[in-house]
């Protein structure tokens, strides 16, 4: 990590970070249920704020690597894989290339990320209904649980790209991985998923190893007895929440390495979906029922992207390039949302008839 990379990466961090205790200070002061009207304001906040960064490196990309002349460049390109063609003695046109094609790489892995974040929103969503949290709390647990998410995604981008540049063979295992979910996604599409609050692992480890209070005291994570730090209900809530994070991680982080080898796109692209996904929750929360087409579409969007890794050489040699994955993951995405409104759901008083 040079000093340019670690510049940005703490700036971006700093940003992040700033966000959220704001959110934290000034707005959720007060636990509170968010309003679908709110939930569209943060949810269109976090969207302009990750296409704004889409901008900035869209024209000043290179920034991140501290990239300052053409053999920097090159190294660069050619660490990461980047499927670009530079011109020979034109930096500044190379490097234009090299911007465009990074913006590119970050937008479609956002997309990727934001598009499977719905199907963690699912599980979310059971995991507050199976604990019968108050709907007021919702908020609180998210966005600690996103501030877990941001440390865990760090840890495991960064591992797996140094990972992937050292065993290129990593690849296949990742597409192996995605292709088996995409198929396990989609034969389970239309069923319902239960969670057992009393023999889910990490309230069996949690309960085996530590004091935990019998019933929700409000916000609280913890309360004090007799001298002592006693865990809550509604901090169990939270592990298992982080604890589907680094389930989902498995098949999302991967998914945006077949789109992109450098690990600070994939970590942005990551982070800005998740900050995304609090707001995310609170629309899918109202609006559940209306997109019943779209795990079908993100299964065949997993399929995809399991495919891609395993012919990623040969892609790379018939000219596939960045822009062609944007447009097939939009692509996708488009005609799932666009089949569930063209084809509604039939109602059980239909069925009967």
């Amino acid at each position: 990590m040079n000093l340019s990379e670690i510049i940005t990466f703490s700036g971006f961090i700093l940003f992040i970070l700033s966000l959220l205790f704001i959110d934290l200070g000034i707005f959720s002061r007060k636990s509170h249920v968010v309003s679908f009207r709110e939930a569209t304001l943060w949810s269109i906040l976090w969207i302009s704020l990750s296409m704004f960064f889409y901008f900035l490196i869209r024209h000043y990309g290179y920034l991140i690597h501290g990239i300052d002349d053409f053999t920097a460049l090159q190294q660069k390109v050619f660490c990461n894989t980047h499927p670009i063609t530079l011109i020979p003695g034109n930096f500044s046109e190379s490097l234009v290339l090299y911007n465009k094609n990074l913006s590119l790489e970050y937008i479609t892995g956002y997309l990727i990320e934001y598009a499977l974040s719905i199907d963690n929103v699912f599980v979310m969503v059971m995991i507050f209904y199976s604990f019968n949290v108050k709907e007021k709390f919702y908020k609180r647990v998210l966005f600690w649980g996103i501030l877990g998410a941001i440390v865990m995604r760090f840890l495991f981008i960064f591992l797996s790209s140094a990972l992937i540049h050292k065993f290129s063979w990593i690849l296949y295992i990742f597409g192996a991985l995605l292709l088996f979910t995409a198929v396990k996604m989609f034969l389970n599409r239309n069923k319902d998923k239960k969670i057992d609050t009393e023999h889910h692992p990490v309230v069996k480890f949690a309960s085996k190893y530590f004091k935990v209070f019998p019933r929700f005291v409000g916000q609280n994570f913890f309360i004090r007895r007799k001298a002592r730090m006693i865990m809550t209900p509604l901090f169990l809530v939270l592990l298992v929440i982080e604890f589907s994070d680094v389930i989902f991680a498995l098949d999302s982080v991967p998914a945006i390495f077949s789109v992109t080898k450098d690990p600070y796109i994939v970590f942005f692209s990551n982070i800005f979906a998740i900050l995304g996904l609090r707001s995310l929750f609170f629309l899918v929360v109202h609006i559940i029922n209306l997109f019943h087409y779209l795990k079908t579409g993100l299964s065949f969007l997993l399929a995809f992207i399991g495919i891609k890794m395993f012919l990623h050489t040969w892609l790379d040699k018939i000219g596939f390039t960045t822009e062609h994955s944007l447009y097939i993951v939009l692509g996708i995405l488009s005609i799932s949302i666009l089949a569930s409104v063209l084809f509604p759901p039939k109602k059980i008083e239909e069925i009967h008839l």
